[in-house]
């Protein structure tokens, strides 16, 4: 949930939508716009504080900063 807290947080002006989704088996995978970001099937480990934060920052948003408050 912090991902997602983080998220909303430094780049709500540009999340139209953002959703979650239980799965099972422990599956976390971030997709966005259906490109996958990150996958704990793929990398076999959970990721680490901050590492989608920075995969969504540097993938999805690069030269775009966070929300002025």
């Amino acid at each position: 949930m912090s991902t997602a807290n983080e998220l909303l947080r430094d780049y709500q002006h540009v999340i139209a939508e953002l959703s979650l989704f239980t799965g099972s088996k422990g599956v976390f995978d971030v997709v966005v716009d259906d490109e996958v970001l990150y996958s704990k099937q793929v990398t076999g480990r959970h990721a680490k504080p901050g590492e989608v934060f920075e995969l969504f920052r540097d993938r999805v948003v690069p030269g775009i900063g966070p929300y002025e408050r």
